[in-house]
């Protein structure tokens, strides 16, 4: 394997980095670590979260986002969250830990779901989840997050925001005026998109 160099990236949380490896991390889906536990599903995502500064953890595509945690100092942490990145990509280590569902983004659990839909809103549903899927999705992504659905129900849409997008100061801007915005000029029936 040639040399790899590692790309980073500011986002729009000042908490969070963007690492890019120049390598596919996630094939399909994404994949948000909030907590150590959840992430001892994943050998790279547990020792980012062994430097103990950090609080989130997530896999886009191709890239890598990291939130460290209150009091953390970039500087000290940027080189280790490196390092982990460099060892992990090298020695070609799997992403996930055997025993994992292999980190597929999949629709929520309908208990995930902020609400029931209803069957009637199926067209309107699917015309939503198509905007995330084009417009929403890829911006989120070059901010180093991502956007889950989570129900549509009288007009209200339910979204969450995950990874270096999650917590980030302008995330009520990003839902209310950027997403918000978009999705009631093209879905007439959206009146609003709350966090979920």
């Amino acid at each position: 394997m040639p040399p790899m160099f590692i790309e980073t990236e500011t986002t729009p949380n000042p908490s969070a980095l963007k690492f890019l490896p120049g390598v596919t991390v996630m094939a399909a889906g994404s994949r948000e670590f909030a907590t150590p536990e959840a992430a001892e599903a994943s050998p790279l995502a547990q020792a980012i979260f062994d430097t103990g500064e950090v609080v989130n953890v997530f896999f886009g595509a191709d890239f890598v986002s990291v939130t460290a945690a209150p009091g953390a100092d970039w500087s000290a942490l940027k080189p280790q969250v490196i390092a982990i990145l460099l060892d992990h990509f090298v020695s070609e280590a799997p992403l996930f830990a055997p025993a994992t569902a292999g980190g597929i983004a999949v629709p929520p659990p309908e208990d995930e779901m902020a609400v029931e839909e209803r069957p009637e809103d199926a067209g309107v549903i699917a015309a939503i989840n198509e905007l995330l899927e084009t417009r929403v999705r890829p911006a989120v992504a070059g901010d180093g997050g991502d956007i889950a659905y989570r129900g549509f129900r009288d007009g209200v849409v339910y979204l969450t925001l995950q990874g270096s997008c999650s917590g980030c100061p302008s995330s009520t801007a990003t839902l209310k005026h950027g997403i918000e915005g978009l999705l009631k000029h093209y879905v007439p029936e959206v009146t609003e998109v709350r966090a979920a």
